[in-house]
């Protein structure tokens, strides 16, 4: 067999046997797609460990950060596992495959200031009526108020949300659910939407959907739509068009523990599964608290 059919038939047993969310299939199919561009798509049987290391070189002179290599490397050892698994080779070549360490850097945060500019700029417009303006003020001011990731924001549905008590249900990697508070700006804010913009947005599709978060033909907003709305709003804020929704998570998760929350309660509030993914966030603050001390004391 092919390896680029191989291929195919791993990212059917991960959509139908694994039940592994759509954007993670199209993760292992865009990288091992990139094994096949290299090797000239052989059999998978001919496929050895000089050419998988001959795969991430290349990917090193293009300059992949090493978080995507390891990546790549683990969606290979998953793939060839599967492919003897089903007998589809007889040796998996990616057993001495050697993973790169992942760099661990810290993520882009906005400050409080800079982020309370933005929303406020974004609430005088969104008075002017306009229900995109409306829509655009409520999602960024969730995003930030609730920390969600942009593929929960995008699934939530209107039965997902509860206004009375401020949290929200969403569903995150592993499809596993959790309910997460939000503050009372965003409340106001999807409140806005809801009784002012969302009919509007709606009547577009000229159908009915029961998706929280419309786009401008009245379908269920996309992440891309969601990017280019950060990426509008929030970049200019930082000097850089190279921020996304994950800014605002990371953010939300920074500013908490500044503010002194428990970081057991902040893993809760993303969904982390480990402890070790929330830690990151400590690094953030000290970062801040070190700066503020250079900045300060007469002996720093």
């Amino acid at each position: 067999m092919r390896l680029s059919r191989a291929i195919e038939s791993f990212a059917e047993h991960l959509e139908r046997v694994r039940r592994l969310s759509p954007a993670t299939v199209r993760a292992y199919r865009n990288d091992l797609r990139g094994l096949t561009e290299a090797s000239g798509d052989p059999d998978v049987r001919d496929v050895d460990l000089e050419q998988l290391r001959e795969w991430l070189w290349r990917a090193t002179q293009h300059g992949d950060e090493r978080s995507t290599l390891a990546r790549r490397t683990s969606a290979a050892r998953s793939f060839f596992r599967w492919a003897q698994e089903e007998e589809l080779i007889d040796i998996d070549p990616s057993l001495r495959l050697v993973a790169p360490k992942r760099g661990r850097t810290l993520p882009h945060v906005a400050t409080a200031d800079a982020l309370r500019d933005v929303l406020d700029a974004l609430q005088q417009r969104a008075q002017e009526g306009d229900p995109v303006a409306l829509r655009d003020h409520a999602v960024l001011e969730l995003l930030y108020g609730s920390g969600a990731r942009v593929s929960e924001l995008c699934g939530l549905d209107i039965d997902d949300l509860d206004l009375d008590r401020a949290t929200v249900r969403v569903v995150g990697k592993g499809s596993k659910e959790r309910v997460v508070p939000f503050g009372a700006p965003a409340a106001r804010a999807v409140g806005a939407y809801l009784t002012r913009a969302r009919d509007s947005l709606l009547g577009r599709a000229g159908t009915s959907s029961p998706a929280l978060f419309l786009g401008v033909r009245g379908g269920r907003i996309g992440t891309r739509a969601v990017y280019d709305l950060v990426a509008r709003e929030v970049g200019p804020a930082l000097g850089s068009n190279a921020v996304g929704p994950h800014t605002l998570r990371h953010s939300a998760a920074t500013h908490l523990l500044d503010g002194g929350a428990d970081l057991r309660a902040v893993q809760e509030l993303l969904g982390h599964a480990s402890l070790g993914t929330t830690q990151i966030y400590t690094h953030v603050s000290s970062e801040r608290l070190a700066a503020a001390y250079r900045l300060a004391h007469p002996r720093a």
